[in-house]
């Protein structure tokens, strides 16, 4: 199948990228390589949407500062872009409402491209390309989050895999098959959810890199040196900014509704 008869995706990896690392960056070329080899999809573009302040999680330092690191991060990437729109809502924003807006937004852009393609009869193009697709990526430590109960809403859920499509990357000893099958509601999904297999072995964590920051260690090749200049030059990442939200409850756990919500594990 040629690239213009393949549906056109992006990838959109949402976070706290606290501080984003080279582990986040290679998820999305892992991820690209996998879909382009499926002889479906290709890839057109990929997006970093770094959570706003509310979301309430320890150590989580500014948005404005994550924005900065991740554009920094990214300047030699010619297809993956950081978008802020997510990070500057005054209110924690769930995943499957920030996929709708830049799905919105994509498909109001194909839109436009495809009426500027029809041509005088008023028939559209005969090789006109198949509508956009927009799929999460993600880790499987992300995926081993739609099993805590009250942290996701089934439809949330079911609409992210189902509607739009999960794109996971292998993680540690984590075991992201696992995970599907003990879903009934994943496992409804499956053929919408792809498993990429990484065979070489990147166990960097933004967790570790704030830790070793904190104690004054090196951190050079697990994030980019741009990314460590703006750290030190900002004073990020010491251990008063790790107290930052202690004892906070996460956004996520506040703002859903009261009614219990089933783990996916039952």
């Amino acid at each position: 199948m040629s690239s213009f008869q393949r549906v056109p995706l992006v990838l959109i990896a949402c976070g706290s990228f606290n501080p984003i690392t080279n582990q986040h960056m290679r998820l999305f070329e892992l991820a690209r390589d996998h879909m382009h080899l499926t002889g479906r999809y290709q890839v057109v573009g990929g997006i970093v949407s770094p959570v706003s302040d509310v979301y309430g999680k320890q150590g989580l330092v500014l948005a404005k500062h994550r924005i900065a690191m991740a554009k920094l991060a990214l300047q030699s990437s010619n297809w993956v872009t950081v978008d802020e729109w997510e990070s500057q809502q005054h209110d924690w924003t769930e995943t499957v409402v920030t996929m709708r807006y830049h799905y919105g937004r994509i498909l109001k852009e194909y839109e436009q491209n495809a009426e500027r393609h029809i041509d005088s009869s008023g028939s559209a193009a005969p090789h006109s390309r198949p509508p956009p697709q927009l799929k999460l990526l993600c880790g499987a430590d992300f995926l081993d989050t739609f099993k805590v109960p009250g942290l996701w809403r089934d439809d949330h859920v079911e609409e992210v895999a189902g509607g739009f499509g999960l794109v996971c990357v292998s993680r540690g000893g984590l075991q992201p098959e696992r995970t599907v099958h003990g879903s009934d509601l994943l496992w409804r999904h499956q053929e919408n959810i792809f498993l990429v297999r990484e065979w070489m072995k990147n166990e960097i964590s933004a967790t570790e890199v704030r830790r070793a920051l904190r104690r004054g260690l090196s951190v050079k090749y697990l994030i980019p040196d741009s990314v460590i200049e703006y750290i030190h030059k900002h004073n990020l990442y010491t251990e008063d900014s790790e107290r930052r939200n202690n004892g906070i409850v996460l956004r996520p756990l506040t703002k859903q509704p009261q009614q219990p919500v089933k783990s996916l594990d039952d």
